[in-house]
């Protein structure tokens, strides 16, 4: 697929390099030379230096022929002028855009060809509130992801010494929860893949992935660890785009309090949100969160635009007392170091993002993607479509298809039913289904199990 990348930053860096590695022809686009030097000696892409949004700096780009542009520079009127200039002038078929001001993106009927041609919208400041929101509803959890607008949900958790299911076979988990059906998709052990069998010993500080139903999730995850108390109060460091909408989204259940320095942006906050406590200052003043009680937060968040800050405030507030700590970490190299210790999660909005790009761009009848373990393993949602003629996977048992090493199916989503996957599971036409894959270099052969072949034409 030829696919132009607008914007060297860190998204477009990120999908450049996942892309890249996926046999795709690449291009990326920036005004910085200097980012586009060190991407194109470190991937094999074409670089162009200029402005996205300049017809001829996009025919120089090679938009004639291009199958797809993802515009995600900072500016959100250079990401849409310029899908507009790739419909209007090279009838380029996949236009998508960074859109990050919600003044844009609460007109309804704005983005359509008649108005401004963006196909897929993507908000990362949204996609980084709703991560962050599975994450205080499930305490104890490194990951949640939603399948199939929410039926199902793949977990990542922490297996601790004395969880019921440690030091134990994985087959064992049937006969601790008879009644609860589920699947360990995945397990990593000193960040080295191990795939799960009825035999498989589950050893404390194993990173576990399992898949559930919903209404099972924390169910499972007592079988790994402990079951931490829900929060209640949650302390936000930044008034920003995500930290408003993060305290929108759980103020009428938590009891939330935000920590601004802008004076402007504090006012703003206290009257567009109802019950949010705002409070002007530094997150990374002791005095401040000593008078604040952070000892009592059951939850932290560190949610600026600043890497150094997040850290340097979260682990302040830990050392107070603050029951958990995640920061948002701006440049994905850092992740890996600081989560795990004193901080708990390190969330990249980046890797965060990236799935919702990789879901426009993978073969076969796609529904989501989702990137693991900050980049080293993916979920994907895939669609089933055609018959035993014509497709590799509908009809036959899951025993019976030949998927690529390193894959798993975890979950059949079947209309309103959440199927968890058995070697007898036979696979129809319509299903969700969904994978998980411990070595990317493998994408796209399991993709290509969910391409129908001629005959069902």
């Amino acid at each position: 697929m030829k696919i132009i990348i607008l914007g060297a930053g860190q998204v477009g860096g990120t999908l450049a390099e996942h892309l890249a590695s996926e046999a795709n022809d690449i291009t990326v686009v920036d005004t910085d030379s200097d980012r586009l030097r060190q991407l194109g000696d470190r991937l094999d892409i074409r670089t162009v230096q200029g402005r996205g949004s300049f017809p001829a700096v996009l025919r120089q780009a090679g938009a004639e022929d291009a199958d797809m542009l993802v515009a995600v520079t900072n500016s959100d009127e250079v990401n849409m002028i310029a899908c507009q200039v790739a419909y209007t002038l090279f009838h380029t078929p996949t236009k998508i855009a960074r859109v990050r001001e919600a003044a844009y993106l609460s007109r309804s009927g704005l983005f359509n060809n008649e108005s401004i041609p963006v196909d897929v919208l993507i908000s990362p400041e949204q996609v980084v509130t709703n991560y962050i929101k599975r994450l205080i509803e499930y305490p104890g959890a490194l990951q949640v992801i939603d399948f199939a607008d929410g039926k199902a949900q793949l977990v990542a958790v922490k297996a601790y010494y004395g969880g019921p299911l440690v030091g134990q076979q994985l087959r064992q988990l049937r006969e601790h929860m008879p009644n609860v059906d589920t699947r360990v998709a995945a397990i990593f052990r000193r960040n080295r893949p191990i795939m799960p069998k009825g035999d498989t010993v589950i050893e404390a500080d194993d990173e576990v992935f399992f898949i559930a139903a919903k209404a099972h999730i924390r169910a499972v995850m007592s079988e790994m660890r402990r079951l931490e108390n829900s929060y209640k109060r949650v302390v936000i460091a930044g008034g920003g785009h995500i930290g408003e909408r993060l305290a929108e989204a759980i103020e009428s259940r938590y009891q939330v309090k935000i920590i601004e320095m802008n004076a402007a942006r504090c006012r703003y906050l206290s009257e567009s949100l109802d019950s949010t406590i705002v409070l002007q200052g530094s997150a990374s003043d002791r005095d401040l969160l000593v008078e604040e009680n952070i000892n009592d937060a059951d939850i932290f968040l560190a949610l600026t635009n600043d890497d150094e800050a997040n850290i340097m405030s979260s682990l302040l507030a830990k050392r107070l007392g603050a029951r958990k700590v995640m920061t948002i970490i701006n440049n994905p190299a850092y992740v890996d170091l600081v989560q795990g210790g004193e901080i708990d999660i390190a969330i990249s909005p980046q890797l965060a993002t990236i799935g919702t790009l990789l879901t426009h761009v993978r073969r076969g009848d796609i529904e989501s993607v989702h990137s693991l373990r900050r980049g080293a393993a993916e979920a994907i949602e895939a669609i089933a479509h055609g018959d035993a003629k014509s497709s590799k996977v509908v009809g036959r048992a899951i025993e019976e298809i030949a998927l690529p090493p390193g894959t798993t199916i975890g979950a059949i989503i079947r209309d309103e039913e959440v199927l968890i996957a058995h070697d007898d599971t036979v696979i129809e036409s319509g299903d969700h289904v969904i994978l998980f894959l411990v070595d990317k270099k493998y994408i796209r052969d399991a993709e290509s199990l969910f391409q129908v072949g001629l005959t069902f034409f």
